[in-house]
């Protein structure tokens, strides 16, 4: 899913540049939840192994704990490859400053 490769960031204008800013930053809040999510199921499963006694608990915390794992695994590989995919764009190679297009009628 090559979506963002086919776009140049030189044509890009204001608002295009602000929304590859925003999908740049919604791409780490999803990577932070895919690690809150993950942290969440790790820390219950420990907790059902450590101070449950009753065998059906503690099958449900050495299942959250590899589960607390692939969610970390996908979490990661999906945030580089969207930050891969997106890289060309969030760079700023241009040394001159954004100047604003003047309006014909003033």
């Amino acid at each position: 899913m090559k979506k963002y490769i086919c776009y140049n960031r030189d044509d890009m204008i204001l608002r295009d540049h602000l929304a590859t800013d925003r999908t740049v930053l919604a791409n780490e809040r999803t990577f932070l939840a895919y690690i809150r999510t993950a942290l969440s199921l790790i820390v219950s499963g420990a907790s059902f192994i450590k101070f449950s006694e009753t065998h059906i608990v503690q099958f449900f915390g050495y299942f959250f704990i590899p589960l607390g794992l692939y969610i970390t695994i996908v979490g990661t590989k999906k945030y580089l490859n969207v930050g891969r995919r997106l890289k060309h764009l969030s760079e700023f190679k241009s040394d001159k400053p954004y100047e604003p297009e003047k309006n014909p009628e003033e």
